[in-house]
């Protein structure tokens, strides 16, 4: 099979790779249908995070089952899935309580880079979820953002306590970022405050439910968000970047008694704790348990309530991967989509 492997940073190449099999009973070999390049693969890309080996890259995938191990019970060959970039058993105790991405067996779908033609999914049972049947093309952008982006807004979303009548506001304008703007708006919020500088990125946010835009970043956009709220801040606050700047303003952005739900992959970031403490501000975040909301997702989408897949504004061949990462790198493109 062709997959994309990471070499260094800014070196990103389609590769013959061997093709992956089941090692486990309770694998699947699915044929990718759609897959695409995250904001967290530009870390490494960028050179952020180290590159000490070529690394395959890729977590976000959907498609269709070709094999399945001895084990596995509830996913068969020919079923249109969609799975997380964490496989989870989906029955021990932390998955039970909603949290799949730190399930006690949990293993990176990643590691076997899903920017290709096949993947091997562990745990298949826990970690995919199929259609009710095979999806329209259309709907495939849609499906393929319910594995990462879409799941991760709104485990933000939820990790804030959006609630009805409330004020939101988001930090980043990212897909995950724009995709918690349409969690806000699923979620009943009344008012939704996008932070963006960019002008595509500022229309795909008001077109998912923002309310406002705040250009301004920093103190300067916490000040902003101050004005907007009356002196009180934000009853909500979603952080979808991952950097101290971000967080900060995030924090700073929020209200007493308010919540912040941080989604964005942390990066040098560390809180002072005097300014914790009395801020009065509940923290709560990390890798999105996006497993816990598949099922929900996929029938908002195949259903048409709602289209997350507006966020790929770049579609190409899974051979113009490189061009795919660069696009994004230069903001070019919000999200690129690619398919084998």
């Amino acid at each position: 099979m062709r997959g994309t492997i990471l070499h260094s940073p800014g070196d990103v190449r389609l590769e013959d790779r061997p093709d992956p099999t089941i090692t486990a009973p309770t694998d699947a070999i699915i044929r990718i249908v759609a897959t695409c390049v995250c904001g967290s693969d530009l870390w490494p890309y960028r050179g952020i995070e180290p590159v000490n080996r070529p690394t395959p890259m890729g977590h976000e995938y959907v498609g269709v089952v070709e094999a399945i191990g001895g084990d596995v019970r509830q996913i068969r060959p020919g079923q249109f899935v969609v799975g997380s970039f964490f496989a989870s058993d989906n029955t021990c105790e932390i998955c039970r309580a909603g949290y799949q991405s730190s399930c006690v067996h949990r293993e990176p779908v990643g590691a076997g880079g899903a920017q290709a033609e096949l993947l091997r999914v562990p745990l298949a049972d826990g970690t995919l979820v199929a259609t009710p049947e095979l999806p329209s093309d259309d709907l495939v952008p849609g499906l393929l953002a319910a594995s990462d982006v879409l799941g991760t807004g709104w485990f933000g979303a939820v990790a804030a306590e959006v609630l009805p009548g409330k004020t939101v506001a988001v930090v980043g304008d990212g897909a995950v970022g724009l995709l918690a703007v349409l969690a806000a708006r699923h979620f009943g919020a009344e008012r939704i405050i996008a932070m963006s500088r960019h002008a595509d990125r500022q229309k795909l946010a008001l077109e998912y439910g923002a309310t406002d835009i705040v250009t301004e970043r920093g103190d300067d956009g916490v000040a902003r968000i101050k004005d907007l709220t009356g002196g009180l801040g934000a009853h909500s606050v979603i952080e979808a970047v991952g950097t101290q700047e971000s967080m900060l303003q995030a924090i700073r952005s929020t209200r007493p008694g308010g919540h912040v739900g941080y989604v964005g992959v942390a990066h040098g970031v560390e809180l002072p704790g005097d300014e914790l403490f009395f801020s009065h501000v509940h923290l709560h975040g990390g890798p999105a348990p996006v497993r816990r909301f598949l099922p929900e997702l996929i029938e908002l989408i195949t259903s048409r309530t709602i289209d997350p897949g507006k966020v790929f504004d770049l579609a190409l061949p899974l051979d113009q991967v490189a061009e795919g990462y660069k696009a994004m790198d230069e903001r070019r493109a919000i999200k690129t989509l690619l398919r084998p």
